[in-house]
């Protein structure tokens, strides 16, 4: 099982990089967060590592920044 350091290090490197894309494509967190049918205050929690993410909500991120969801996760582990 992961320690709470490891989920911290993964939460952290999602958020670093929806944040990222969600910068690249001009968008801001309340526009990434109407496209994606989250709240506001979800998309900077989670740009900030506080969330760990349902998959629900990764793919309606990755919809809403027209990446697939592979992306966001891709090279991830829980071993770091």
């Amino acid at each position: 099982m992961p320690t709470n350091r490891t989920r911290a290090s993964v939460t952290i490197e999602l958020g670093r990089r929806v944040r990222a894309l969600r910068i690249e494509r001009g968008l801001s967190q309340e526009k990434l967060a109407e496209k994606a049918h989250v709240h506001r205050t979800y998309v900077g929690s989670l740009e900030r590592g506080e969330r760990n993410v349902a998959l629900i909500n990764i793919v309606r991120l990755a919809e809403a920044l027209a990446v697939d969801p592979s992306e966001l996760v891709q090279g991830m582990s829980s071993n770091r």
